[in-house]
């Protein structure tokens, strides 16, 4: 009885499962970038900051989410556990340094240095992610799309869990928050480093995977709705404190809810008989090889290059015959010797690549621009959230950041399970969901322009689900292309498309914009040069929300032409699924 325990417990710890939710609870309080809103107001205050000034601080931040190169590369040399370690330090110093100079703890510093420190900080955002992100892609080699989604939503969402926090603790002092900022998601990971690794999940297909990830969406799915009731709640009504601490309590007991999952498949279900797992392979099957047909790598990239360009297009039954006589063919004149056997030039879509390798791929550079477009957009608008709801008359931004926090853990929810459903019902490339995506911001933005009745609620509504959507999209479809071994490094890079945009859209566009309107104002009315500029009305972030609405069509038609170029990919990697 003892050893049949012990056997369980360690079933436990090396359940994938497990991983999988410590992963989710380190995503929960990961996504501290997208609180720079919340915490913006009181940096601009106190260090007298003008919005071009403050922008500048923004794209810091959006460099530190998103300069990867250090993280991926430790995640290669380094356990999981010591990269998710410097990140945490890298959290804990960056912020609190801010924090120590805005409640005048610390002497002020220069404006490149403040930049300094909110790079450092954030910037230990993207060692969570890193092993968030490479401990679940190779634990579900098979569920990328809604296990991506699902831990890239939670760090979508801890904005909102964040602030919720700081509302219990009913601080005075709004420099509190980032106090919070800087040593939350420290504690967090500490506690919970060692349990993220690879454990061999690609060993541990079960049939009940399938309810287990049902379960593990209608968690989310009540986390999302719970929160967005509770800060509708907060911020129609008046609460008593104790009403707040309860909100609170409950939102921890649904957090900690999933873990119910590796609970149950390790102590209540009988998972160590050799029939109830199924292994199966980290590289997919080729649809174009037989069974039992061993196929050498060079034969297959001679097919990749000598089968006729329409063969893709023909019914899964003749287009396995015909690749199947050209194997055949290859295989005989190989050995006669009479066949020119391509030594390859490189990988193919769906292989293994390098990031050096990548990089010279039309299809990575689609990537890459249409996602620093669409989330470069979307970014632009989180940056300047609390501005542009101060401009429209909104006083609460905290309950704005929140709202756009949930739409987008949604937004990567939904095109994470989305997406999975295309290319898994309909064999249809990925990216086609990035378009739609795309679409719905930029009707999002137009929202934003005119300022109408609502327009904060409905645009951070559109905005955060398409911005959150890319998030879930954009790695489960460089997984397919580009494949797993180097995925950190390829995801990091993909994730420099955030900065980027940031700070040609944010720092340059939507910052000078908003200052020259203000100026204009300022100059119309009774002003103290030692106030901070603050523009007021739509006009402060029309022309920017226009502008950003082209950029994300635009955006949409770089998906369109990547869905066109990557079809025989999607063909060959789940078309059997479709048949």
């Amino acid at each position: 009885m003892a050893s049949t325990t012990r056997e369980k417990f360690v079933s436990f710890i090396n359940n994938r499962w497990l991983v999988f939710v410590a992963a989710m609870w380190i995503q929960s309080c990961a996504g501290i970038g997208y609180l720079f809103g919340s915490i913006s107001p009181v940096i601009k205050s106190s260090l007298n900051y003008n919005q071009k000034e403050l922008s500048r601080l923004g794209v810091a931040k959006d460099l530190g989410d998103s300069v990867g190169f250090i993280a991926g590369t430790l995640s290669e040399i380094l356990p999981l556990w010591a990269a998710l370690l410097v990140g945490a330090v890298q959290n804990l110093i960056g912020y609190g340094w801010v924090w120590l100079i805005v409640t005048g703890r610390a002497p002020i510093l220069p404006l490149w240095a403040m930049c300094v420190l909110i790079f450092v900080g954030n910037n230990g955002e993207t060692y969570f992610n890193t092993g968030a992100l490479v401990s679940g892609v190779q634990n579900f080699p098979k569920s990328r799309g809604p296990v991506v989604g699902i831990l890239k939503g939670f760090a979508g969402l801890g904005g909102a869990i964040i602030s919720q926090i700081y509302t219990m603790i009913h601080s005075s002092n709004p420099a509190s928050l980032i106090l919070m900022v800087a040593v939350t998601p420290a504690v967090v990971v500490v506690c919970l480093m060692f349990f993220i690794r690879p454990v061999g999940g690609h060993k541990q297909i079960r049939p009940t995977d399938g309810a287990s990830f049902t379960f593990i969406y209608g968690v989310c799915l009540l986390l999302a709705a719970y929160l967005m009731s509770v800060m509708l709640i907060q911020d129609l009504v008046v609460v008593s404190h104790n009403v707040i601490t309860v909100f609170t309590i409950v939102l921890f007991v649904i957090l900690v809810v999933p873990i119910l999952v590796p609970i149950m498949t390790s102590f209540f279900t009988e998972t160590n008989e050799p029939d109830d797992t199924i292994e199966e392979p980290l590289v997919p099957k080729r649809e174009d090889q037989e069974p039992g047909l061993q196929t050498p790598d060079l034969i297959l990239s001679e097919v990749e290059d000598e089968k006729p360009k329409d063969v893709d297009l023909l019914p899964a039954s003749e287009r396995h015959k015909r690749i199947a006589h050209l194997q055949a063919q290859l295989m005989q004149a190989a050995a006669e010797g009479a066949v020119r056997v391509n030594r390859r030039r490189g990988p193919h879509r769906g292989e293994d690549f390098t990031l050096t390798q990548a990089l010279v791929k039309a299809d990575f550079w689609l990537i890459f621009f249409s996602l620093l477009l669409g989330s470069g957009s979307g970014l632009t608008v989180i940056d300047n959230l609390g501005q542009m709801s101060q401009s429209l008359g909104y006083d609460n931004t905290h309950v704005l950041v929140s709202m756009i926090s949930i739409w987008n853990f949604l937004g990567r929810i939904g095109g994470g399970y989305f997406s999975e459903l295309v290319v898994r019902d309909y064999a249809y490339p990925r990216p086609v969901a990035m378009a739609v995506a795309q679409l719905i911001m930029s009707v999002g933005h137009i929202f934003f322009a005119y300022g109408w009745p609502g327009a904060m609620y409905i645009g951070t509504l559109l905005i955060g689900l398409g911005y959150g959507a890319h998030w879930a999209i954009v790695p489960a479809t460089a997984s397919e292309l580009f494949g797993l071994k180097k995925f950190g490094a390829l995801y990091n890079f993909l994730t420099l498309a955030n900065p980027a945009g940031s700070l040609v859209f944010s720092g340059m566009i939507a910052s000078s914009i908003y200052d020259r309107e203000a100026e204009r104002q300022a100059h119309g009315s009774v002003f103290d040069p030692d106030d901070a500029l603050r523009c007021n009305g739509s006009i402060c972030f029309f022309l920017t929300s226009l502008i950003m609405s082209g950029f994300c069509i635009i955006a949409c038609m770089l998906s369109m032409i990547l869905v066109r170029r990557t079809k025989s990919v999607y063909t060959h990697l789940y078309g059997k699924t479709r048949t």
